[in-house]
């Protein structure tokens, strides 16, 4: 059973992956601004997309511009920790292509109000289908924050995804 459920994921990640590079265009994700948790919100932690998600770059920096602490992620062993990042580029370190901040840790967990989590898919429920590491997972653990999942339209799925007893569900999306 178990897995099965994996394989299940494995197909539909490699699936919706393809979807979303033929499908890949301009995301412009400033519509978020407009979220009411986003606005009340001062410390946000955001990440800095990669391949074909949708773009945050922009979002970033004008949440940076609007006065808010921003919060970056990087993976160190099996966390996901939070960096405050300045909106300069030169603040990046590179893992596996992935772009991460440089710098200490955010160690107040509990200030952050409000986190954009990245998914490849998401139900109706606001369970997500993540890049399988779990490394999201486990952060929203310990999380008390608004979670709101980023995705393409067509990635709101319709149907439940396969889902684990340790999955934590984005509150909007």
């Amino acid at each position: 059973m178990k897995a099965d459920k994996a394989e299940a994921k494995r197909l539909l990640r490699q699936r919706l992956r393809q979807q979303r590079e033929a499908r890949y265009t301009e995301h412009n994700l400033l519509h978020l601004l407009d979220l009411p948790e986003l606005a009340k919100a001062s410390v946000i932690a955001s990440y800095s997309s990669y391949g074909f998600e949708p773009d945050t770059e922009a979002l970033n920096q004008e949440l940076i511009v609007r006065g808010k602490t921003l919060l970056l992620p990087r993976i160190n062993g099996e966390t996901l920790e939070f960096v405050q990042w300045d909106g300069k580029i030169e603040n990046f370190s590179y893992n596996k292509k992935i772009a991460e901040p440089i710098g200490t840790a955010w160690g107040e967990s509990d200030a952050i109000d409000l986190i954009l989590v990245p998914a490849l898919a998401i139900d109706p429920d606001g369970y997500r289908l993540g890049q399988g590491g779990g490394y999201y997972d486990r952060a929203l653990a310990n999380l008390p924050a608004w979670r709101h999942g980023v995705v393409y339209n067509y990635e709101r799925m319709e149907h439940d995804l396969p889902r684990e007893s340790w999955d934590i569900p984005v509150n909007s999306w």
